[in-house]
């Protein structure tokens, strides 16, 4: 093949295809991530987790281990079980009724309600993720729109690491 041909061909190859993103694959045994909560005041929140995924064929339990920048800590526990081959459903313990997941190849999408006051008033909003796999499988990035009724409040971004 001479060098031209060579070029050639990789140019119209076309992109390599990316990794399928599956959630018992990535989120398995340990993964650690960093990750920031801002609201549209300027707020920000930064935040550390540990996380352990357990698989057992049917659901994924992934138990996430907070520790914030100003020393609060925080354990949440995502319950994700298979309904098919692209979709999830998705429960964790301040999230109100269920989730839905749907896999688009590299990516996941998802919405949910969570009751964001610890006391006994109610300050509901709704997170709308985005998780997306990165082409080495390494790394997933989550991106999250936060809405309070119809207006947008804050952005999450987190950083997962295998």
């Amino acid at each position: 093949m001479t060098i031209a041909s060579f070029l050639f061909a990789a140019l119209y190859a076309g992109p390599a295809s990316a990794a399928e993103l599956r959630l018992e694959d990535f989120f398995r045994g340990q993964t650690s991530a960093t990750g920031s909560f801002r609201t549209i005041t300027g707020l920000t929140r930064k935040f550390d987790v540990s996380l352990h995924g357990k698989w057992d064929g049917r659901t994924l339990i992934l138990r996430e281990d907070f520790r914030y920048d100003d020393g609060e800590k925080d354990t949440k526990t995502w319950r994700f079980r298979k309904t098919g081959d692209k979709t999830y459903v998705g429960t964790r313990e301040d999230v109100l009724g269920e989730t839905r997941v749907f896999l688009d190849g590299d990516k996941a999408h998802f919405n949910y309600r969570v009751d964001l006051d610890n006391g006994e008033g109610r300050n509901i909003v709704r997170f709308f993720d985005t998780l997306k796999l990165s082409p080495d499988g390494r790394r997933v990035v989550n991106t999250a729109l936060v809405f309070k009724g119809p207006l947008p409040v804050a952005r999450v971004r987190v950083d997962f690491r295998r």
